[in-house]
């Protein structure tokens, strides 16, 4: 018990709210909660008016609300991207460890065996969920309708490739196992969905539920609804101090995802190496940077209301205090930091994902914590608050302490994510060193870890630099101090750590990664 005095009481209201695990079929406990987890896609945390980096004139006060409400992260680590971000939530599992998860036919085609890689609804639904998902559906051409889930209205990218690029109109769903073709705004469609089933259709009453809502927004092409296009026209936005380099600190392959210049009025722009326009894209060479974060931040909107509507359904059905309520997105989105106009790098502006938790009178309202969580972690949080056993082995953490007090200093313990572009599980055992390196937005493997407020990525390319940025005193990540005398005792004890996650999470490729560039120059 010593260590549970050492946080506040309501650690200890927190933690006697939790089932035990296993004990789903138990009648005598507690009423387990519903869980709603609200997922955005590419979305920069700078798009949200609570969060650090946001242009004064961003509101996004449903989202805000949920904030007030709980617990806000000032930073997590989902995934680099799309993919394995929601291979990580359905399995607990980092991509390197998601097995038998592979690309197969045209993009984003990919496929799984459940047997090897069985996903967390399934056990929810075993042990006494409901379980439903709702929007898009990025991981495999095999949904899981009726395996993992009870209810399902999804829009299939992986199966259906002709239609992966109608990221907000026209789009073919899939309603329960019947393919459908359907009209109006993706975003507004989710959300009255969402609605519905808060609201008791298409589920048991009897039963708790897990809602996982994922919208596409504002996946490119960035489209705002008709109602939101303009809504910012003349607005201006900062412009991040590093959009066109240099980077003589960083890896070389930044200058090969450069996506910015300075146009001939002085303001930063598309530059001709910016992704031509097209089924994923929104954005063409010459469009100002004012321009495309006003587009941006439009697409928001529409999420930001239906966050409002769904959290009214709950409160107007009587559900909103037994709902544990998470807003988090697949990954962050690059706009303009270190040249970038894209996600993947592992930079906080491109990778790391917004994260909200809200439960009323079960965690602490209003509070924000520095201490970073990955997607693994909020898998265990979802299973524990639920009461739900998986019988696999995970690689996430407990948060609940951190949940309980998200202001603590005691919090030790690192987080890791890994990026493998393209490839999961045994296809990452050994590190490639052809093109499948940096099949994923032209940025090589890496490993990132999270150690307080330091950040320590080591990229997986035979003499590549390694990077350690200080948060606290370099929050846009400017100045990579790994080559600094004075950092390198730290350099080598976060080294040392990386390597100790990695091993506790089986990543294959810890004994055969590439030597860093000063492990070049010290045997030279």
């Amino acid at each position: 018990m010593k260590t549970l005095r050492r946080f506040s009481l309501p650690l200890i209201a927190l933690l006697s709210c939790f089932a035990a695990r296993g004990s789903a079929a138990d009648a005598t406990t507690p009423k387990r909660p519903n869980i709603l987890f609200i997922y955005a896609d590419d979305q920069s945390y700078k798009t949200l008016s609570s969060y650090d980096g946001a242009p004064s004139w961003v509101k996004t006060p449903n989202v805000d609300s949920l904030a007030k409400r709980g617990v806000r992260f000032e930073r997590s680590y989902l995934g680099a991207w799309c993919m394995p971000s929601r291979a990580s939530l359905l399995t607990g599992r980092l991509q390197h460890g998601v097995m038998s998860m592979t690309m197969a036919g045209e993009y984003p085609g990919s496929r799984y065996d459940p047997a090897q890689a069985p996903f967390v609804p399934a056990q929810f639904r075993k042990q006494g969920y409901h379980t439903a998902q709702i929007g898009k559906w990025h991981t495999g051409t095999d949904t899981g309708y009726g395996r993992d889930w009870d209810h399902q209205i999804v829009w299939n990218r992986p199966g259906k490739p002709e239609n992966a690029g109608n990221y907000y109109k026209d789009q073919i769903l899939t309603f329960n196992g019947v393919d459908r073709l359907t009209k109006g705004y993706s975003t507004d469609n989710y959300t009255d969905w969402a609605v519905d089933y808060i609201k008791g259709q298409h589920r048991d009453p009897n039963k708790p539920w897990y809602l996982w809502l994922c919208y596409g927004a504002i996946h490119g092409p960035t489209t705002p609804a008709d109602r939101h296009k303009g809504k910012f026209a003349g607005q201006t936005a900062p412009v991040p101090k590093d959009i066109v380099g240099p980077w003589s600190d960083k890896p070389a392959y930044l200058e090969n995802t450069k996506a910015w210049m300075i146009g001939p009025d002085g303001r930063a722009a598309m530059s001709s190496k910016a992704r031509k326009k097209g089924n994923f894209d929104s954005h063409v060479a010459g469009q100002s940077y004012d321009s495309w974060i006003q587009q941006v931040n439009e697409c928001m909107l529409a999420v930001d209301e239906g966050v409002g509507r769904v959290l009214a359904a709950l409160e107007a059905s009587g559900q909103l205090a037994n709902t544990l309520v998470v807003y988090s997105a697949d990954q962050g989105y690059g706009l303009g930091e270190h040249g970038f106009n894209q996600k993947v790098a592992p930079y906080d502006a491109t990778v790391s994902s917004p994260l909200i938790i809200s439960w009323p009178g079960k965690i602490p309202t209003g509070q924000v914590t520095k201490h970073p969580v990955n997607a693994p972690d909020l898998v265990d949080f979802f299973c524990r608050t639920a009461g739900v056993t998986l019988p696999w082995k995970t690689h996430g953490r407990d948060i609940r302490p951190l949940l309980a007090n998200p202001g603590t200093t005691d919090w030790k313990s690192p987080t890791l994510m890994t990026h493998t572009a393209r490839n999961y599980g045994a296809e990452t055992d050994v590190i490639p060193t052809d093109d499948r390196l940096t099949a994923a937005g032209n940025v090589p493997w890496y490993a990132l870890l999270r150690d307080g407020h330091f950040k320590y990525v080591r990229n997986l390319v035979a003499g590549e630099t390694e990077e350690l940025y200080d948060l606290n005193a370099d929050p846009e990540e400017l100045k990579n101090l790994a080559a600094l005398p004075a950092h390198a005792a730290r350099l080598r004890d976060l080294r040392t750590k990386t390597i100790a996650e990695l091993r506790r999470t089986d990543a294959k490729f810890v004994d055969r990664m590439p030597p860093t560039k000063a492990e070049l120059t010290v045997r030279q």
